[in-house]
């Protein structure tokens, strides 16, 4: 094999710590490095178990900033891979290892296009920083919303921010992600009456009270999306009820669902028309909410126009904009105004065994960050 790039070879560093969630085991370091002597001014913060990293190069305005994190989800049974989940091969010209697309690739890349974009650009105007987190794929409450809080206190202000999260579906830079749906989680207790199913008339059945209310929840039309998000869904997560017993009316039972929406909605109007429904039906029932993520779109702009140039002088591609996926740390950073959007590799061997991304592919994706660092700062 030729020598490989030093955007591969800092991957393979990264890869081989096994830094599951929310451990770092010294990722942050390897990079700080680097970028320390790229003349980044360093800012290492730890939250609780959560270690944080702050670089900035430069002090002027825009300030734009790669985000992502060095926490990687566990591997689960190493016999199940086919090499070693921390231990980066190169089989084909595919890289595995666990993290390696989701998303210590893209940290690598991100690295190696500073290092030839501060070459040759070295007053460069406005700034470039990352804000690097060991808690994406956990919890998420010591991490990326912790440091964004920090930077408001410091008086900071992020104008654009590109997440290194996998993006891609088919080709590289085929997708860039620009929004994401918002995440409203419930879990809803029903109280009734524990008895013998023999003698319903002394019991009540909260399955049976619930039946009718869940029903009208899972049909309702919450909105009809737009152009840029998909229709408010609400999904069912799990139900609980019942002492196992097949003769005993259940007391209570729990049920968690989740609503993935849109910028028609937010949390009180959602959690006001769930109220409405749940009192019409007369249930005696409590409910615990849990907001992980407010809705964000950053339309075509600055930040995007940059990201699709340069992947199309890259790749040829003319990427897509899409909201769809999960949650990301983008999140967090969007309520501040910031422009966010995410580009990286291919996200369709994400969290699985045998997860790979492509050389030529993270190669690439540095010249596309490399790109786009040109399209705004040079």
């Amino acid at each position: 094999m030729t020598s490989l790039s030093p955007t591969i070879t800092l991957a393979q560093d990264l890869i081989n710590i096994d830094s599951v969630t929310p451990e770092d085991k010294g990722c942050q370091e390897l990079m700080i490095k680097r970028l320390e002597a790229l003349g980044f001014s360093i800012e290492r913060l730890r939250f609780g178990d959560v270690d944080n990293l702050w670089a900035r190069h430069g002090t002027q305005k825009p300030l734009f900033v790669f985000a992502g994190h060095t926490d990687v989800v566990p591997s689960g049974s190493e016999e199940n891979w086919h090499t070693p989940p921390f231990k980066a091969t190169i089989i084909d010209n595919m890289l595995y290892g666990r993290g390696t697309a989701d998303m210590k690739g893209s940290l690598a890349a991100m690295v190696t296009a500073c290092e030839r974009f501060i070459k040759q650009h070295p007053d460069h105007r406005g700034s470039i920083a990352f804000l690097i987190t060991s808690d994406e794929e956990g919890p998420a409450t010591n991490g990326t919303i912790k440091v964004v809080e920090h930077l408001s206190q410091q008086g900071e202000h992020i104008d654009m921010c590109l997440v290194g999260e996998p993006s891609c579906t088919k080709q590289l830079g085929d997708t860039i992600k620009n929004g994401r749906r918002g995440s409203l989680g419930a879990c809803l207790t029903i109280q009734g009456i524990q008895g013998h199913v023999a003698y319903p008339h002394l019991a009540e059945n909260p399955i049976h009270s619930l039946a009718p209310a869940l029903t009208e929840l899972i049909s309702v039309e919450w909105d009809q999306g737009n152009e840029f998000f998909p229709p408010t869904s609400l999904q069912i997560s799990n139900i609980n009820a019942g002492t196992g017993a097949t003769n005993v009316i259940p007391g209570h039972i729990e049920v968690i669902f989740n609503l993935r929406f849109s910028t028609q909605l937010n949390q009180e109007k959602i959690t006001q028309r769930v109220d409405d429904i749940l009192c019409a039906h007369k249930l005696n029932y409590t409910i615990e909410w849990n907001l992980s993520g407010e809705p964000f779109l950053t339309p075509q702009g600055e930040l995007v126009d940059a990201a699709q140039q340069s992947i199309q002088e890259i790749t040829g591609l003319n990427s897509q904009l899409s909201t769809s996926g999960g949650t990301s740390d983008g999140r967090f950073i969007a309520p501040t105004g910031a422009q966010v959007i995410e580009l990286g590799p291919l996200n369709a061997t994400i969290h699985k065994v045998n997860e790979c991304v492509g050389i030529k592919e993270l190669d690439d994706l540095s010249l596309i960050y490399e790109k786009i660092l040109g399209q705004l700062l040079a």
